[in-house]
């Protein structure tokens, strides 16, 4: 832990330690009138015995910076009263795979808890090395003068309630873990998981462990979900928005991410719709009934889930937000060429969740400015049917076009329920194929086709 506690007390040492040599000076007893040359060799003797003791102290502190053995040992010889040094050489022998040393580690752990009896990290470590001897009560005993010499440390509490767990007694764990991530929430993720292991019951988590903190429930959302326990991160989710906190929605990408890859499509748009109510992002102007969230790239958000995921630069592709040049609103999605490549474009996606079934009209305006090559921009459809990945296209556009509107007409197969919309551009077969220019894209939409027919 390397403590507050450990550094105060280390700090009192020192001070009792210069303390008594000079205790010899307090009680010297000069004459009322002693003549002015008898504080000469007083003077001398003060200098002397710091000089001396500051050498003595700074030889032990290069001996144990050596972090051996014999650094500890001649440490421990040079200041005996430092609990330090004698802390350090009992972490030496319990950590030394080599030549473990479990009874040197506590007698030495012991020699430093003499001279420092409230260095909780000094009874943590001990607490260990008992419980790896299979001295249950002694480490226990250990754990909890932890506790007492510092009642207040995340860490304390953390090991001690990590001891109790692995002594299966689960409330009293849950309670010192508890404490653990009220004081430090960033172990909340850390926390669940120990505790998932011993008792894989959320709410009696949610309820024990975990305090209702927004950034706490986000990280464990997030350790769960890697974990594939959806349920568990849902119920969790539903806690999060019961504290109706101001969210980013870059905060929930990672989650709905998961469950759009794990093809929980249904979870992920409720996720991502009660994200987008808690953000501070503005309205969007969707085309009416559009299942594509932000077809008109007007959000600023990327990254995945039902936000459009960008690609770095590369190969010669660059893409950025436009206001110069749009169909609609604010901005438009540009996609530039460096003519240097043969690009095979498929990195520009976004995903939604569709009606198996139904007819849906997809659509998409296009400009273009000098796109060369005989493949240009269009838009790819992805879906998986029965452990099988299928796709369908629209038409390119290539050359110098205006503002130009392209759509195709997509039936969503039985127990299909979410579709990949990604921006394309095949690699081309000519001689001149290093495709060079700039295409902008807006107004994506997805509409399924009874909603498109009941517009105006």
């Amino acid at each position: 832990m390397g403590s507050a506690s450990r550094v105060a007390s280390n700090f009192n040492l020192h001070l009792d330690t210069g303390l008594r040599h000079s205790t010899v000076l307090m009680f010297l007893r000069l004459p009322k009138r002693a003549p002015g040359w008898i504080f000469v060799p007083l003077a001398l003797l003060c200098t002397v015995s710091l000089a001396y003791f500051s050498i003595l102290n700074a030889r032990a502190a290069y001996a144990a910076g050596l972090n051996t053995r014999s650094g500890y040992e001649r440490a421990t010889q040079l200041e005996p009263g430092n609990a330090e040094y004698w802390y350090l050489l009992g972490r030496y022998w319990q950590y030394n795979l080599e030549e473990p040393g479990a009874q040197r580690a506590v007698r030495y752990y012991r020699a430093s808890l003499a001279l420092d009896p409230r260095a909780a990290d000094t009874w943590l470590d001990l607490g260990t090395v008992y419980e790896l001897e299979g001295n249950t009560q002694a480490a226990r005993e250990a754990f909890a003068q932890a506790k007492r010499a510092y009642p207040l440390s995340a860490e304390v509490s953390w090991r001690y309630g990590n001891f109790l767990l692995r002594q299966n007694e689960v409330p009293q764990a849950f309670a010192e873990i508890h404490r653990t991530v009220h004081v430090d929430p960033k172990r909340s993720g850390e926390a669940v998981s120990l505790c998932w292991r011993v008792d894989p019951d959320i709410r009696s988590i949610l309820d024990n462990v975990l305090p209702p903190d927004r950034d706490a429930y986000l990280d464990v959302i997030q350790v769960l979900g890697a974990q594939e326990q959806f349920a568990a991160a849902l119920q969790v989710w539903a806690r999060l928005v019961a504290l109706h906190p101001r969210l980013e929605l870059s905060q929930a990408i990672p989650f709905t991410f998961t469950l759009v890859e794990k093809y929980q499509i249904g979870d992920a748009r409720r996720v991502w719709s009660d994200a987008v109510r808690l953000s501070t992002t503005p309205a969007l102007r969707d085309p009416p009934g559009s299942l594509l969230w932000d077809g008109g790239f007007e959000s600023g958000v990327s990254g995945g889930g039902f936000a459009w995921y960008f690609p770095p630069a590369s190969n010669g592709v660059r893409t950025t937000l436009d206001s110069k040049e749009r169909h609609s609103g604010r901005q438009s999605l540009r996609v530039n060429f460096d003519g240097r490549h043969n690009v095979n474009l498929d990195g520009i996606c976004n995903n939604a969740e569709v009606q198996p079934g139904t007819p849906h009209l997809f659509s998409a305006w296009v400009r273009t400015y000098a796109l060369t090559t005989d493949q240009g921009v269009r838009f790819r459809l992805f879906w998986k049917e029965s452990s099988r990945y299928f796709s369908i296209e629209t038409s390119d556009v290539r050359g110098t076009q205006p503002w130009t509107q392209i759509q195709l007409t997509w039936t969503p197969p039985k127990d299909v329920h979410q579709v990949r919309v990604c921006v394309g551009r095949d690699p081309s077969t000519k001689f001149d194929s290093q495709i060079q220019g700039t295409a902008w894209l807006d107004d994506v939409a997805l509409v399924p086709q009874f909603v498109a027919n009941s517009q105006p």
